[in-house]
């Protein structure tokens, strides 16, 4: 191993990009040793930037041989490599200005932030000032995209930013074969989860007890509602914001609910290492930082965890969480027939509808409005209902429009 060998292994390493910090150092194999044996011990810092590529190409270990590095990965290490200093949400948004923000739902945040103990009053209701008070301001008084995808304002669809966008469906039956709603959404993630929330609230099926001549019932989701709503917490915090084609949605079946953030997990966090203890590594820590202070996740790294709890709860099977095209999925399973209405009709997955055929056969002759009241629904999900039960040849309705009302088909 002569001095021209060691120069030619230096050069060798300038192949490497980044630059690797290299330090080369000759031991002694055994000070007794008379033949002058040497080890040569080289020594490579770990690199300040990854991946590293040699003569432009990446290698990756797996078990004991050296491959090529697949492109998904090395751009996936790539944009982790980035994410502390040039991540989306950190960006100027080009074009934006104050008059494209919901000015209400940034003081409801501060005000949410304040009765928490999450912040501190800072004297002042001036929306660029909160903001900055939030961290939400780049290069002095420009707003971050992390501002605009958590404040715009409501239904408006911002052609610079197709990502403040939800999509929710229901499927008759397990597959997506066949619509029995669906809709999109424009607007901010404050907004966007209340619409996921009011969508699921009309859907999903509850375990209903009606008691014969009262205006009253007793409802028990099917699901806890904290459970669902931090996994929509998630789905919103944690999204891939560079994707401008793909949505946060919510996709509601017979026999299972989904919750699809666009993305991919980072950091080499897995399905199941998010179930276990694990340090908090927030793709978008601006935006996960204003929901933690609004009050919509409790403490961060712990939400997957908080979800498994509050199913195991409840009695429930721990949602299945797997990555699919791109996508975080989140799969709760329904349980079947959590509490059934006993009308002499089968009860399906919309408790819902036997519910109201058993306060119609309690209360015969109520109108669209006053049981839309009692019911506490909107007046289009009641319809929905009733037009259900028609169709079944469980109701009618008798009388004019305006005088009549709803009445069992045996009445």
């Amino acid at each position: 191993m002569t001095d021209h060998t060691l120069e030619e292994l230096a050069q060798e390493f300038q192949g490497f990009e980044p630059p690797l910090s290299l330090q080369l150092k000759r031991i002694p194999l055994s000070e007794d040793d008379e033949r002058g044996l040497e080890v040569l011990l080289i020594q490579v810092e770990r690199a300040t930037y990854t991946p590293v590529s040699f003569r432009g190409i990446p290698y990756e270990r797996v078990l004991n041989t050296t491959r090529v590095m697949p492109r998904a990965n090395y751009q996936r290490l790539l944009i982790e490599s980035m994410h502390s200093t040039d991540r989306w949400e950190m960006q100027p948004a080009v074009g934006c200005s104050e008059e494209d923000l919901d000015i209400h739902e940034i003081f409801v945040t501060l005000e949410e932030s304040i009765r928490r103990g999450r912040s501190v009053d800072p004297g002042t209701r001036e929306p660029l000032e909160v903001l900055r008070g939030f961290g939400l301001l780049v290069n002095g008084a420009q707003l971050s995209r992390a501002a605009v995808a958590l404040f715009c304002k409501d239904e408006v669809a911002l052609p610079e930013f197709p990502q403040c966008n939800l999509r929710v469906a229901r499927f008759k039956g397990t597959s997506r074969d066949e619509f029995l709603d669906n809709r999109q959404y424009s607007g901010n993630a404050f907004a966007l989860m209340r619409r996921a929330e009011r969508f699921l609230i009309d859907w999903l099926p509850v375990a209903s007890k009606i008691v014969s001549g009262q205006m009253s019932r007793i409802d028990t989701p099917a699901l806890p509602t904290e459970a669902v709503r931090e996994a929509l917490a998630n789905a919103f915090i944690h999204r891939d914001y560079t994707s401008v084609a793909g949505s946060v949605a919510v996709a509601l079946y017979d026999d299972r609910l989904e919750i699809i953030s666009p993305g991919e997990l980072h950091f080499g966090l897995t399905p199941e290492m998010l179930y276990k203890p694990h340090e908090s590594k927030p793709w978008n820590p601006w935006i996960a930082r204003v929901f933690y202070r609004r009050g919509l996740i409790e403490t961060w790294g712990r939400g997957t965890l908080r979800i498994a709890s509050l199913m195991q709860s409840a009695g429930l099977p721990v949602p299945e969480l797997h990555e699919n095209s791109g996508s975080v999925v989140m799969t709760f399973k329904l349980p079947e027939q959590r509490v059934g209405v006993n009308v002499g009709v089968n009860v399906g997955v919309n408790v819902g509808v036997n519910a109201l055929f058993a306060y119609i056969q309690a209360n015969p002759g109520h109108r669209t409005g006053e049981m839309a009241a009692s019911f506490k629904v909107t007046k289009r999900t009641l319809e929905r209902w009733l037009k259900q039960l028609r169709e079944a040849g469980k109701i009618v309705f008798i009388g004019s429009p305006k005088t009549g009302g709803y009445y069992p088909e045996q009445f």
